[in-house]
């Protein structure tokens, strides 16, 4: 039998991210890398908690996925065995390069990234319009409070369109000649499924859905207070043409309780309460979805749903939902000398969401509401 071409992939593996957030980012990538390889059987290796994401996906026709715990000797021989021709690592990691090395895939395509280029065939550089991501310490950021700056982005022009991470994963695309233009980040939503949800949660047709997610798994400093979520939700109680979902990961399903006025009947519960697939498709019911900056809030914006978005120590520019630019979707900032930081938990008094007024919010939601 001939030896397989990598220049004319016939089994290509593509090994996804691990954030959920990240992995609707990269599904434009997927897109064009199956508009370049039409003919092309494309694999996804992707942990067991986001294959959901992934089953049924236009540009994908199976999918791998990689078991709590499981180490990258057990990944790599399972790689082995579908004999792919080339296989393109999205994450960064060096383990990412690993698994396919150890599973002899024969052409390697991944970013430049310290111990584990050697294990790639094709070494991508940054693209050009590329900002990184630069986590400040707990004392550059009392230092720029205490001297009262006034600038955002720590005196730097804010990122153009071409710094969101949605180019990150096009660009390596680059040694394969892929098309390097952006694409709407797309997940494919069974119509059983939708039903499924609208039957189980009540989400019924006849009303306008508005989707709370007050929890950011990534930590404290992602978080809109609690409270100015509650205060929103109990406004948009008031409006009888109005229903609220409240979603939620199984860690945020206390918090989505709190958020519920007593008495109100329009509202449900769906936190801890939905698979990966269902919670797309109740996303996607949704007229519009107020929410942290985190995997929802892309997953969200992927099902159709309008983002509104308060955002803190992270940068819309580098990570806001859909398509770069896109109109359809709102932020709400509150310009701080210490933003973005990108820190897990704030350091000082997280002026950059606690500033954020519930009713600035409220006025947004009203005005994409129409």
């Amino acid at each position: 039998m001939a030896k397989p071409d990598p220049r004319f992939p016939r089994r290509i593996i593509v090994r996804a991210v691990n954030w959920l957030g990240d992995a609707v980012m990269s599904t434009p990538a997927v897109m064009r890398l199956r508009e370049r390889f039409p003919e092309a059987s494309i694999t996804l290796l992707t942990q067991a908690k986001l294959s959901g994401l992934w089953v049924g996906h236009p540009g994908v026709d199976e999918v791998l996925t990689i078991a709590n715990g499981e180490g990258a000797w057990s990944v790599s021989r399972r790689v082995r065995a579908g004999r792919f021709d080339l296989g393109v690592v999205f994450p960064n990691s060096p383990r990412s390069a690993m698994e396919l090395f150890l599973g002899r895939v024969p052409r390697r395509v991944g970013g430049r990234w310290p111990w584990r280029n050697w294990m790639l065939t094709d070494v991508v550089e940054a693209h050009a319009g590329a900002v990184p991501m630069v986590r400040r310490s707990a004392e550059a950021i009392r230092a720029v409070l205490a001297r009262g700056d006034s600038p955002m982005h720590w005196g730097q022009p804010l990122p153009g369109p071409a710094a969101h991470h949605v180019h990150q994963y096009l660009r390596l695309l680059r040694p394969l000649g892929g098309n390097p233009e952006p694409l709407a980040p797309v997940v494919r939503i069974d119509a059983a499924v939708t039903t499924e949800v609208r039957e189980r949660f009540g989400l019924e047709a006849s009303r306008r859905w508005v989707g709370i997610n007050a929890g950011a798994e990534y930590g404290p400093a992602k978080r809109w207070p609690s409270e100015a979520f509650r205060w929103l939700v109990g406004e948009l109680v008031l409006d009888p043409e109005l229903g609220v979902a409240v979603f939620g990961g199984p860690s945020d399903v206390e918090l989505a309780q709190s958020l519920v006025p007593a008495g109100a009947t329009h509202v449900r519960l769906l936190a801890g309460k939905t698979s990966l697939a269902q919670l797309a498709a109740a996303l996607g019911l949704c007229e519009v979805v107020v929410t942290n900056d985190t995997g929802p809030m892309h997953l969200a914006a992927a099902a159709g749903a309008r983002v509104l978005v308060p955002f803190g120590s992270t940068s819309p520019e580098l990570t806001g939902p859909g398509l770069p630019g896109d109109s359809r979707h709102r932020f709400v900032r509150e310009p701080v000398p210490c933003g973005p930081c990108f820190l897990r938990n704030c350091p000082a008094d997280h002026r950059c969401l606690a500033g954020i007024a519930p009713e600035r919010v409220l006025s947004e939601l009203r005005w994409m509401l129409g």
